[in-house]
């Protein structure tokens, strides 16, 4: 059994309402549990009375290199994790416009709902807003463009501009590309 295997197993049994009463004088002298050989996983606090156990968190935004690798296409990894761009024209969203949602490819968080989807032209599929919190914007070094990246997992979306004078209600256009997206049809 892998540590954190033991570990979960070991917190959810300490946790438990029916704690052996042996352990209850071990309860009360635990503060808190660390888990040093997790790496950088974020810690969920679980309290107990006054016990405090950590455990990691299975956040998508922590996966390491290898673990992104293995989950996504060697494209997807290109685009998502190295900041990427597929060649214009070439998406499968770019001039598609079905009912529904545009969640992160990497992650599954919802990012754009089909109604702010537009067609600018220019290649990629064109967005005026994202979801309320879904979206980090990452301007540039050099200030020519705002990177826009999922704020769970921060895979790399595409771009963001502004001031193009479309008719949208932001004038803005979020420049996304396809292989970042995976759609769910609206039910």
């Amino acid at each position: 059994m892998g540590f954190e295997h033991q570990l979960l197993r070991t917190a959810s049994t300490l946790l438990t309402p029916s704690t052996p009463p042996i352990l209850n004088p071990i309860l009360p002298k635990v503060n808190s549990l660390t888990l040093s050989r997790l790496g950088k996983l974020p810690l969920l606090s679980i309290r107990r009375k006054k016990t405090t156990v950590a455990m990691a968190s299975s956040s998508p935004a922590q996966k390491s290199e290898e673990e992104w690798r293995a989950v996504l296409s060697p494209e997807q990894f290109r685009i998502l994790r190295q900041k990427g761009t597929e060649y214009p024209g070439t998406g499968q969203y770019d001039k598609f416009y079905a009912d529904g949602v545009y969640e992160c490819a990497g992650c599954g968080t919802p990012l754009y709902k089909s109604t702010t989807k537009f067609n600018s032209g220019c290649g990629w599929p064109a967005f005026y807003e994202g979801l309320p919190g879904a979206i980090n914007r990452t301007a540039d070094p050099d200030g020519s463009r705002v990177e826009i990246t999922c704020a769970a997992c921060g895979g790399h979306l595409g771009h963001v501009f502004k001031g193009e004078r479309f008719n949208t209600p932001t004038d803005e256009r979020h420049c996304v590309n396809s292989i970042s997206l995976k759609f769910t049809p609206a039910s």
